[in-house]
Protein backbone atom coordinates (compact mmCIF):
# COMPACT_ATOMS: atom_id res chain seq x y z
CA UNK A 1 0.00 0.00 0.00
CA UNK A 2 1.92 3.42 -1.11
CA UNK A 3 1.53 6.22 0.71
CA UNK A 4 -1.22 8.82 -0.09
CA UNK A 5 -3.76 6.02 -1.49
CA UNK A 6 -6.11 6.17 1.40
CA UNK A 7 -7.81 9.78 2.65
CA UNK A 8 -7.58 9.27 6.15
CA UNK A 9 -6.53 6.50 8.45
CA UNK A 10 -7.09 6.81 12.23
CA UNK A 11 -6.04 5.42 15.32
CA UNK A 12 -8.38 4.90 18.49
CA UNK A 13 -9.81 2.75 21.03
CA UNK A 14 -12.00 0.36 18.94
CA UNK A 15 -14.81 -0.07 21.59
CA UNK A 16 -18.71 -0.63 20.96
CA UNK A 17 -20.97 1.40 22.12
CA UNK A 18 -24.29 0.40 24.35
CA UNK A 19 -26.86 3.15 24.46
CA UNK A 20 -29.66 3.40 26.50
CA UNK A 21 -31.98 6.60 27.85
CA UNK A 22 -31.86 7.66 31.39
CA UNK A 23 -33.14 10.50 33.66
CA UNK A 24 -30.57 13.10 35.37
CA UNK A 25 -31.67 11.33 38.67
CA UNK A 26 -29.62 8.23 37.34
CA UNK A 27 -26.81 10.38 36.54
CA UNK A 28 -26.51 11.30 39.85
CA UNK A 29 -27.35 7.92 41.83
CA UNK A 30 -24.72 6.34 39.63
CA UNK A 31 -22.42 9.62 40.57
CA UNK A 32 -21.75 10.02 36.56
CA UNK A 33 -20.49 13.39 35.55
CA UNK A 34 -23.04 14.70 33.48
CA UNK A 35 -21.79 15.41 29.85
CA UNK A 36 -18.45 13.90 30.68
CA UNK A 37 -17.01 10.59 30.03
CA UNK A 38 -15.82 7.76 32.94
CA UNK A 39 -13.61 5.28 32.85
CA UNK A 40 -14.56 2.35 35.02
CA UNK A 41 -12.96 -1.01 35.88
CA UNK A 42 -14.42 -4.40 35.48
CA UNK A 43 -16.66 -4.50 38.58
CA UNK A 44 -18.07 -1.10 37.96
CA UNK A 45 -18.82 -2.13 33.84
CA UNK A 46 -20.75 -5.20 35.63
CA UNK A 47 -22.96 -3.14 37.90
CA UNK A 48 -23.83 -0.19 35.60
CA UNK A 49 -25.00 -2.53 32.96
CA UNK A 50 -26.96 -4.50 35.39
CA UNK A 51 -28.21 -0.95 36.12
CA UNK A 52 -29.19 0.35 32.68
CA UNK A 53 -32.54 0.13 31.15
CA UNK A 54 -33.41 -1.30 27.53
CA UNK A 55 -29.88 -0.42 25.23
CA UNK A 56 -28.91 -0.52 21.80
CA UNK A 57 -25.11 -1.86 20.75
CA UNK A 58 -23.54 -0.62 17.74
CA UNK A 59 -20.39 -0.14 17.19
CA UNK A 60 -17.70 2.95 18.62
CA UNK A 61 -14.73 4.66 19.87
CA UNK A 62 -14.05 8.17 18.57
CA UNK A 63 -11.67 7.71 15.67
CA UNK A 64 -13.69 4.56 14.42
CA UNK A 65 -16.67 6.88 14.56
CA UNK A 66 -14.89 9.19 12.18
CA UNK A 67 -13.67 6.77 9.95
CA UNK A 68 -17.62 5.56 9.29
CA UNK A 69 -18.77 9.15 8.65
CA UNK A 70 -16.03 9.59 6.33
CA UNK A 71 -16.78 6.08 4.73
CA UNK A 72 -20.22 7.49 4.58
CA UNK A 73 -19.33 10.47 2.49
CA UNK A 74 -17.29 8.23 0.10
CA UNK A 75 -13.87 8.55 1.41
CA UNK A 76 -11.06 6.14 1.59
CA UNK A 77 -9.94 5.51 4.80
CA UNK A 78 -8.50 2.91 6.99
CA UNK A 79 -8.28 2.15 11.32
CA UNK A 80 -5.90 0.82 13.68
CA UNK A 81 -7.47 -0.37 16.77
CA UNK A 82 -7.51 -3.31 19.28
CA UNK A 83 -10.34 -5.80 20.03
CA UNK A 84 -10.62 -9.53 21.61
CA UNK A 85 -11.47 -12.22 19.87
CA UNK A 86 -15.07 -12.20 21.15
CA UNK A 87 -18.41 -11.49 20.34
CA UNK A 88 -18.22 -7.59 20.56
CA UNK A 89 -14.65 -7.59 19.20
CA UNK A 90 -16.56 -9.74 16.25
CA UNK A 91 -19.15 -7.05 16.08
CA UNK A 92 -16.88 -4.39 15.52
CA UNK A 93 -14.85 -5.66 13.02
CA UNK A 94 -17.92 -6.31 10.95
CA UNK A 95 -18.96 -2.61 11.49
CA UNK A 96 -16.32 -1.01 10.63
CA UNK A 97 -15.24 -2.99 7.43
CA UNK A 98 -18.99 -3.17 6.08
CA UNK A 99 -18.28 0.81 5.14
CA UNK A 100 -15.09 0.36 3.24
CA UNK A 101 -12.91 0.85 6.08
CA UNK A 102 -9.79 -1.01 5.90
CA UNK A 103 -9.07 -2.63 9.20
CA UNK A 104 -6.32 -5.34 9.54
CA UNK A 105 -5.42 -5.92 12.98
CA UNK A 106 -5.86 -9.60 14.40
CA UNK A 107 -7.79 -10.13 17.73
CA UNK A 108 -6.28 -10.55 20.91
CA UNK A 109 -6.52 -14.09 21.98
CA UNK A 110 -5.93 -13.08 25.84
CA UNK A 111 -6.63 -11.09 28.65
CA UNK A 112 -9.39 -8.64 28.95
CA UNK A 113 -12.43 -8.57 26.80
CA UNK A 114 -13.43 -6.22 23.84
CA UNK A 115 -13.62 -2.40 25.24
CA UNK A 116 -17.24 -0.65 25.60
CA UNK A 117 -18.79 2.35 26.67
CA UNK A 118 -21.79 2.58 27.96
CA UNK A 119 -23.91 5.89 27.47
CA UNK A 120 -26.88 7.29 28.69
CA UNK A 121 -28.60 9.98 26.85
CA UNK A 122 -30.97 11.97 28.85
CA UNK A 123 -33.69 14.08 28.26
CA UNK A 124 -32.32 17.43 26.73
CA UNK A 125 -29.98 14.90 24.05
CA UNK A 126 -26.83 15.15 26.28
CA UNK A 127 -24.68 11.81 26.14
CA UNK A 128 -22.93 10.57 29.57
CA UNK A 129 -20.64 7.86 28.56
CA UNK A 130 -18.79 5.48 31.13
CA UNK A 131 -16.24 3.75 28.98
CA UNK A 132 -14.40 0.32 30.16
CA UNK A 133 -11.64 0.21 27.80
CA UNK A 134 -10.78 -3.58 28.10
CA UNK A 135 -7.89 -4.84 25.81
CA UNK A 136 -7.81 -1.56 23.80
CA UNK A 137 -6.01 -0.37 27.23
CA UNK A 138 -2.95 -2.37 25.86
CA UNK A 139 -2.77 -1.01 22.65
CA UNK A 140 0.64 -0.25 21.73
CA UNK A 141 3.57 0.31 19.41
CA UNK A 142 3.21 -3.62 18.82
CA UNK A 143 0.04 -2.66 17.24
CA UNK A 144 0.75 -0.37 14.67
CA UNK A 145 -0.01 -1.32 11.52
CA UNK A 146 2.91 1.19 10.01
CA UNK A 147 2.55 0.32 6.48
CA UNK A 148 -1.33 1.51 6.93
CA UNK A 149 -0.31 4.45 8.70
CA UNK A 150 1.82 6.03 5.98
CA UNK A 151 -0.95 4.98 3.40
CA UNK A 152 -2.76 8.15 4.49
CA UNK A 153 -2.82 11.50 3.58
CA UNK A 154 -4.06 12.66 6.94
CA UNK A 155 -3.66 10.00 10.32
CA UNK A 156 -6.07 11.12 12.61
CA UNK A 157 -5.68 10.58 16.39
CA UNK A 158 -8.41 10.60 19.26
CA UNK A 159 -6.85 12.56 22.36
CA UNK A 160 -8.40 9.62 24.55
CA UNK A 161 -5.01 7.46 23.65
CA UNK A 162 -3.19 9.30 25.79
CA UNK A 163 -4.83 8.05 28.78
CA UNK A 164 -2.89 4.76 29.09
CA UNK A 165 1.37 5.39 28.30
CA UNK A 166 1.52 2.13 25.74
CA UNK A 167 -0.89 3.69 23.49
CA UNK A 168 0.52 7.32 23.97
CA UNK A 169 4.00 5.76 22.95
CA UNK A 170 2.07 4.30 19.36
CA UNK A 171 0.49 7.73 19.18
CA UNK A 172 3.70 8.97 18.86
CA UNK A 173 5.57 6.83 16.58
CA UNK A 174 2.70 6.98 14.24
CA UNK A 175 2.75 10.19 14.00
CA UNK A 176 6.58 10.16 13.24
CA UNK A 177 6.12 7.68 10.46
CA UNK A 178 3.05 9.62 8.99
CA UNK A 179 4.97 12.75 9.06
CA UNK A 180 8.03 10.78 7.33
CA UNK A 181 5.12 9.78 4.60
CA UNK A 182 4.20 13.65 4.01
CA UNK A 183 0.81 12.90 5.90
CA UNK A 184 -0.85 15.72 7.67
CA UNK A 185 -1.28 15.42 11.80
CA UNK A 186 -4.91 16.09 12.68
CA UNK A 187 -6.12 15.13 16.64
CA UNK A 188 -9.24 15.56 18.21
CA UNK A 189 -9.22 16.42 22.47
CA UNK A 190 -12.00 14.53 22.77
CA UNK A 191 -13.26 14.63 26.00
CA UNK A 192 -12.82 18.10 28.38
CA UNK A 193 -11.83 15.72 31.34
CA UNK A 194 -9.15 13.65 29.45
CA UNK A 195 -7.84 17.73 28.65
CA UNK A 196 -8.28 18.30 32.46
CA UNK A 197 -5.75 14.65 33.05
CA UNK A 198 -2.91 16.02 30.35
CA UNK A 199 -3.03 19.84 29.98
CA UNK A 200 0.42 20.67 29.76
CA UNK A 201 1.42 17.68 27.12
CA UNK A 202 -1.61 18.18 24.86
CA UNK A 203 -0.19 21.52 24.62
CA UNK A 204 3.27 20.42 23.50
CA UNK A 205 1.27 17.81 21.59
CA UNK A 206 -0.74 20.19 19.29
CA UNK A 207 2.39 22.78 19.35
CA UNK A 208 5.10 19.73 18.13
CA UNK A 209 2.97 17.27 16.06
CA UNK A 210 -0.42 18.74 14.82
CA UNK A 211 -1.60 20.27 11.81
CA UNK A 212 -5.43 20.21 12.41
CA UNK A 213 -6.82 19.88 15.79
CA UNK A 214 -10.75 19.48 16.62
CA UNK A 215 -11.89 21.10 20.26
CA UNK A 216 -15.49 21.87 21.68
CA UNK A 217 -16.10 24.67 22.97
CA UNK A 218 -15.48 23.30 26.83
CA UNK A 219 -12.28 21.48 25.46
CA UNK A 220 -10.69 24.63 24.02
CA UNK A 221 -11.13 26.30 26.86
CA UNK A 222 -9.77 23.72 29.32
CA UNK A 223 -6.51 23.34 27.11
CA UNK A 224 -5.88 27.32 27.71
CA UNK A 225 -7.47 27.68 30.90
CA UNK A 226 -9.14 30.29 29.41
CA UNK A 227 -11.81 32.42 30.72
CA UNK A 228 -14.12 33.15 27.26
CA UNK A 229 -14.32 31.44 24.15
CA UNK A 230 -13.10 34.45 22.59
CA UNK A 231 -10.05 34.21 24.49
CA UNK A 232 -9.27 30.69 23.76
CA UNK A 233 -9.58 31.36 19.83
CA UNK A 234 -6.49 34.05 20.81
CA UNK A 235 -4.78 31.42 22.38
CA UNK A 236 -4.71 28.60 20.16
CA UNK A 237 -4.05 30.54 16.83
CA UNK A 238 -0.49 29.73 16.05
CA UNK A 239 -0.19 27.16 17.86
CA UNK A 240 -1.44 24.42 14.81
CA UNK A 241 -2.04 25.16 10.78
CA UNK A 242 -5.73 24.67 11.41
CA UNK A 243 -7.77 24.72 14.71
CA UNK A 244 -11.66 23.45 14.24
CA UNK A 245 -13.80 24.99 17.37
CA UNK A 246 -17.44 23.42 17.55
CA UNK A 247 -19.83 25.52 19.56
CA UNK A 248 -23.33 23.09 19.13
CA UNK A 249 -26.35 25.13 18.18
CA UNK A 250 -23.96 27.90 17.53
CA UNK A 251 -21.94 26.23 14.88
CA UNK A 252 -18.52 25.83 14.55
CA UNK A 253 -15.15 28.57 14.12
CA UNK A 254 -12.36 27.56 12.06
CA UNK A 255 -8.95 29.40 12.47
CA UNK A 256 -5.94 28.77 10.15
CA UNK A 257 -3.45 31.94 10.64
CA UNK A 258 -4.82 35.32 11.01
CA UNK A 259 -8.57 33.90 8.99
CA UNK A 260 -11.18 33.06 10.55
CA UNK A 261 -14.62 31.19 9.38
CA UNK A 262 -17.91 31.33 11.06
CA UNK A 263 -20.03 27.95 10.13
CA UNK A 264 -23.73 27.87 10.75
CA UNK A 265 -25.01 24.37 12.59
CA UNK A 266 -27.08 22.61 9.80
CA UNK A 267 -30.56 21.30 11.27
CA UNK A 268 -31.48 18.09 9.72
CA UNK A 269 -34.24 16.68 11.72
CA UNK A 270 -34.99 17.05 15.80
CA UNK A 271 -32.49 16.68 17.86
CA UNK A 272 -32.22 13.16 19.27
CA UNK A 273 -29.03 12.08 20.90
CA UNK A 274 -25.44 14.19 20.52
CA UNK A 275 -23.43 10.88 21.06
CA UNK A 276 -21.00 10.99 18.14
CA UNK A 277 -21.30 14.74 16.81
CA UNK A 278 -18.04 15.97 17.28
CA UNK A 279 -16.52 12.77 15.50
CA UNK A 280 -19.08 13.34 12.64
CA UNK A 281 -18.17 16.50 12.43
CA UNK A 282 -14.32 15.83 12.25
CA UNK A 283 -15.66 13.21 9.14
CA UNK A 284 -17.24 15.62 7.36
CA UNK A 285 -13.96 18.07 8.08
CA UNK A 286 -11.38 15.79 7.21
CA UNK A 287 -13.38 14.65 3.87
CA UNK A 288 -13.50 18.06 2.78
CA UNK A 289 -10.01 18.59 3.65
CA UNK A 290 -8.49 15.16 2.30
CA UNK A 291 -10.23 16.60 -1.09
CA UNK A 292 -8.50 20.29 -1.44
CA UNK A 293 -11.62 21.99 -0.17
CA UNK A 294 -11.15 25.87 1.25
CA UNK A 295 -11.91 25.67 4.89
CA UNK A 296 -15.41 27.26 5.04
CA UNK A 297 -16.72 23.68 2.82
CA UNK A 298 -14.43 21.69 4.96
CA UNK A 299 -16.62 22.90 7.87
CA UNK A 300 -19.90 23.06 6.48
CA UNK A 301 -19.30 18.95 5.61
CA UNK A 302 -18.81 18.78 8.86
CA UNK A 303 -22.22 20.32 9.68
CA UNK A 304 -23.88 18.08 7.81
CA UNK A 305 -22.57 15.19 9.14
CA UNK A 306 -22.87 16.56 12.57
CA UNK A 307 -26.48 17.45 11.70
CA UNK A 308 -27.35 13.93 10.99
CA UNK A 309 -26.04 12.40 13.50
CA UNK A 310 -27.93 14.19 16.03
CA UNK A 311 -31.41 13.13 14.94
CA UNK A 312 -31.33 9.68 16.22
CA UNK A 313 -29.64 6.93 18.44
CA UNK A 314 -26.28 6.09 18.04
CA UNK A 315 -22.65 7.92 17.22
CA UNK A 316 -22.77 6.92 13.23
CA UNK A 317 -24.68 7.66 10.33
CA UNK A 318 -27.77 6.40 9.82
CA UNK A 319 -28.25 7.97 6.31
CA UNK A 320 -25.97 8.34 3.64
CA UNK A 321 -23.63 11.51 3.74
CA UNK A 322 -22.80 11.77 0.52
CA UNK A 323 -26.36 12.08 -0.55
CA UNK A 324 -27.11 14.29 2.04
CA UNK A 325 -23.93 16.36 0.67
CA UNK A 326 -25.67 16.22 -2.69
CA UNK A 327 -28.47 17.74 -1.76
CA UNK A 328 -27.28 19.98 0.95
CA UNK A 329 -24.65 20.92 -0.05
CA UNK A 330 -24.34 20.62 -4.13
Amino acid sequence: MQPGNLDVVGIGNAIVDVLTHAEDAFLEQQSLDKGGMTLIDTARAEALYAAMGPAVESSGGSAANTMAGLASLGASGGFIGKVRDDQLGGIFRHDITSGGTVYRNDPATEGEPTARCLIFVTPDAQRTMATYLGTSITFGPEDLDLELVRAGKILYLEGYLWDAPPAKEAFLKAAEAAREAGAKIALSLSDAFCVERHRDSFRELVDGHVDILFANETEILSLYEAKSFESAVDAVRGHCEVAALTRSEKGSLVLSGDEAFKVEAMKLGELVDTTGAGDAYAAGFLYGYSKGFDLAACGRYGSLAAGEVITHMGPRPERSLAELAKEKLA
